[in-house]
């Protein structure tokens, strides 16, 4: 039976094994673009070498896939998450009492295909065994545990992101159990009915016999009445209403964190933080990039060919703008300070870029055709001249 294969994902990334989840990205990212066969056609290094930074991503970036290969070594479709979760509470309850983790999977084959009766001799499926040594109820922890962090997506208006104001949502949170407040039992406890008040069990998988603490009470022997009002979580759903400010200047796709309004923890463990991730909406006449205003602003023929002044529509109302003599369509104007307060830098402001475009008028009188037919002749630069010369 050939042995597991026990990689070492992190190592394959280049990261530590504490990485948080945007450092595994940005790792992934790096390496792919390095090894992507688009970019190394015909080597078949870089191919194989991709597949494996492929493979160490798929697993590290998947939260539930990562703490099951944490908890093992390794990464089976065969095991369950709250496997997982249950071994990591059984080996910390086994090291409370300074005992080792009581088996050892090296050199077994977990695939699916050994069957009793396949020539694996006997061994079993490797989900069964752990179905059947972790699909007890849950428990709450012992001691505090924080809570988990939300994040919700908040649509406010061009103005708003602007000027500044107040935005509402209706969040759905976990509280604190108003029944236990947080402990997930109501006092007392009670004899384990799965160990027996042994604090350990015995699985069989196959010819595997394995002795681990009880996944149920975690060792100890006893478990808590749990809170008929919170089922033994320690917290209740509740939907409640929130006012949040937006300072002048937020930017699409800027993260608004409020501490503390996640989730509850449970056993006296810190609530959980709330991230607002903010869009904006868009006008037709203004384009925001950035802390810079866009705007295209048509002018006559006369203003861009002899120059002049005109006013110019800001976020601010209005504002005067020179248009230099000899001005082509096209060209970009720029209004210093004209553009969005910062929201991040106090007392900073973005610029307001005007792109002018030349509206050439419809000619409705032979007066006005006799003029142009004469400017035309005082004027007789050929535009396409440098095209021409290129050509």
């Amino acid at each position: 039976m050939p042995p597991t294969q026990h990689k070492d994902y992190y190592a394959t990334i280049g990261v530590k094994k504490t990485a948080t989840s945007d450092e595994i990205r940005k790792a992934f990212r790096k390496l792919a673009r390095k090894y992507h066969p688009d970019v190394n056609p015909g080597d078949k290094k870089a191919e194989e070498k991709f597949k494996e930074i492929s493979e160490a991503n798929d697993i590290l970036s998947d939260e539930k896939k990562r703490k099951i290969y944490d908890q093992f070594g390794f990464y089976s479709d065969q095991i369950d998450p709250a496997a997982a979760e249950a071994a990591a509470r059984a080996g910390a309850a086994q090291g409370a009492h300074g005992q080792g983790v009581p088996f050892d999977f090296g050199g077994f084959d977990f695939s699916e295909e050994a069957q009793p009766g396949s020539g694996g001799g006997g061994w079993g499926s490797f989900r069964d065994v752990f179905s059947g040594m972790f699909s007890r109820e849950r428990q709450a922890a012992h001691g505090p545990q924080a809570g988990t962090d939300l994040e919700y997506q908040v649509n406010v208006d061009f103005w708003t992101a602007i000027r500044g104001g107040t935005a509402r949502l209706e969040i759905q949170r976990q509280e604190v159990c108003p029944t236990c407040h947080g402990k997930a039992s109501t006092g007392g406890s009670q004899t384990c009915p799965e160990c027996h008040g042994s604090g350990q069990v015995t699985q069989m998988g196959g010819r595997m016999k394995f002795n681990i603490a009880c996944p149920r009470c975690g060792g100890t022997g006893k478990v808590q009445n749990a809170c008929p009002t919170c089922h033994g979580e320690g917290t209740v759903y509740k939907t409640e209403p929130l006012e949040f400010r937006i300072k002048p200047g937020t930017r699409d796709g800027q993260r608004i964190r409020l501490a503390g309004k996640g989730n509850a923890g449970v056993n006296g463990g810190a609530p959980g933080d709330l991230y607002l991730i903010i869009r904006t909406g868009t006008h037709p006449v203004f384009t925001r990039q950035g802390d810079d205003i866009l705007i295209t602003l048509p002018v006559t023929v006369s203003e861009a060919a002899l120059g002049s002044r005109i006013e110019v529509p800001t976020i601010d109302g209005r504002a005067q703008l020179r248009i230099p003599p000899g001005t082509q369509s096209g060209q970009k104007l720029r209004m210093r300070e004209r553009g969005v307060p910062s929201a991040t830098r106090e007392g900073m402001r973005g610029d307001q870029i005007v792109t002018v475009e030349v509206s050439v008028p419809q000619v409705r009188d032979e007066r006005s055709r006799e003029i142009l037919r004469e400017f035309a002749k005082l004027n007789p630069d050929d535009p396409r001249e440098a095209i021409w010369a290129k050509v």
